[in-house]
């Protein structure tokens, strides 16, 4: 993929959002960058030598983070929007379709995936993969990923379908850290592992985080996993929806990460007015938040905050008029914000190099336009961030100092091209499937039988 890169960049003049309590925000100031590091955050920094980008009209802030993404599902985008039943969307996503993924599917959801989130100010995304059908279909993810250019988490775990085998699995992990967690390079693998233990031992043993999909009402954790070492935060539980308090204090005791999915739990019902995000904030953990699913939504984390926002005052609210006391304080837009980026750095295992804008931290920029009809004026740029700003706004995204997007076009991608890729990917999918959507439906065609 071609690439921008200098030794020295500065985004100049700019009002600077750095998500760091020790770096103080600026209404006009500058980001220097050097060999894809930031070197200093200040405002009137000598410029040099270095290219520059005008931040002038804009907000400048650290590239936002997607925490739990199904990226295998992105040749499937909006193919059931209304769907609220888990066992329907399984039986058709991955009984129907998925069982049918050919690696090059895979490549091409990925790559598709990957290039969205870019071009919606996304640097980082923990891809949780459950449907790492054999090794060739997750080298497939891989290569899609590292040549995208984004920063990724992929989470190897085995395909829902009945047909599909899982017997690569643990034993390809060891291949699979040692081609991609040794360097330093942007992509690196975990092990999406449910609640089987033998395989988190072997993830253990190589360093991999472990990811679980948690809905109290289908799941548990037995005394096992109250064993000293077990969970850590080495650990990142998805949904965590409808658990028991008993569950939640392990989970705060221990340090695991909690992700949740504002729209997706919404979706699905999964989540009630105790609200796992706000369970997550009362025994001390930090989640953070991700977009889950292609197949109802897209790459979009604007979308996420702007549920979240509206969801955690709605519960509190509706606990509030219920009669309960002590009910927790409306959620603000910083809280909001860091859940997309500091927090979502944490649960990758990267929070000592992304997330905020300080010095010696990977430069993951992304650069937003305040000048935009939809946008100006920007009298609160946190609120203007959460509330008004949407992808079209996104003007520049830097990876690790690489520019992906520059004037609001990604660098280096034939859309075009990509287009008739991933249409082609999916007539086939249908093709052999035998499933049908309805493009002007508004029910979701159940799987043949």
């Amino acid at each position: 993929m071609s690439t921008q890169k200098n030794s020295r960049m500065i985004f100049k003049g700019g009002t600077v959002v750095t998500m760091d309590p020790q770096i103080p925000s600026l209404t006009t100031g500058d980001v220097l960058i050097e060999r894809g590091r930031i070197v200093a955050v200040g405002a009137d920094l000598p410029a040099g030598d270095a290219e520059t980008i005008d931040a002038s009209g804009s907000i400048v802030m650290p590239g936002l983070v997607d925490a739990h993404h199904h990226m295998w599902l992105g040749v499937l985008r909006r193919l059931m929007p209304d769907v609220d039943d888990l066992f329907a969307y399984i039986a058709v996503v991955a009984e129907t379709l998925g069982t049918h993924y050919r690696p090059e599917d895979m490549y091409l959801s990925t790559k598709l995936t990957a290039l969205a989130s870019l071009d919606a100010g996304i640097t980082t995304i923990i891809d949780a993969c459950h449907s790492s059908r054999s090794p060739e279909h997750t080298d497939a993810a891989l290569d899609a990923l590292d040549g995208s250019g984004i920063r990724a988490l992929h989470m190897v775990g085995a395909a829902m379908d009945k047909k599909a085998s899982a017997a690569h699995l643990p034993g390809d992990l060891r291949r699979l850290a040692d081609n991609w967690n040794t360097g330093s390079g942007l992509v690196r693998v975990g092990l999406f592992g449910q609640l089987n233990l033998e395989w988190w031992r072997v993830a253990r043993g190589l360093d991999m985080r472990i990811l679980t999909e948690f809905i109290g009402d289908l799941a548990k954790l037995g005394p096992e996993f109250a064993e000293p070492g077990v969970l850590g935060p080495h650990n990142i539980f998805n949904h965590c929806t409808r658990i028991p308090q008993e569950t939640w204090k392990l989970f705060g005791n221990s340090g695991v990460n909690v992700t949740v999915n504002p729209r997706s739990d919404a979706l699905f019902g999964f989540d009630d007015e105790s609200f796992a995000y706000q369970q997550a904030i009362d025994h001390g953990l930090s989640p953070a938040i991700g977009i889950d699913l292609d197949t109802a939504f897209g790459s979009d984390l604007f979308g996420e905050m702007h549920a979240l926002f509206g969801q955690q005052r709605s519960a509190m609210r509706y606990r509030r008029f219920r009669g309960e006391s002590a009910v927790p304080a409306p959620i603000s837009v910083e809280a909001v914000l860091r859940a997309a980026t500091v927090n979502g750095a944490r649960a990758a295992g990267l929070e000592s190099e992304i997330g905020t804008l300080s010095p010696g931290k990977q430069a993951d920029i992304i650069m937003v336009r305040t000048d935009d009809i939809a946008v100006f004026p920007a009298t609160n740029a946190i609120g203007t961030i959460v509330h008004a700003v949407e992808r079209s706004n996104v003007d520049t995204v830097m990876v690790a100092g690489e520019i992906r997007k520059r004037g609001g076009k990604l660098i280096g991608v034939d859309a075009a091209k990509l287009n008739a890729r991933v249409n082609a990917s999916l007539a086939h999918l249908l093709e052999v499937s035998g499933y049908r959507p309805e493009p002007l439906g508004t029910s979701v065609p159940e799987a043949s039988a």
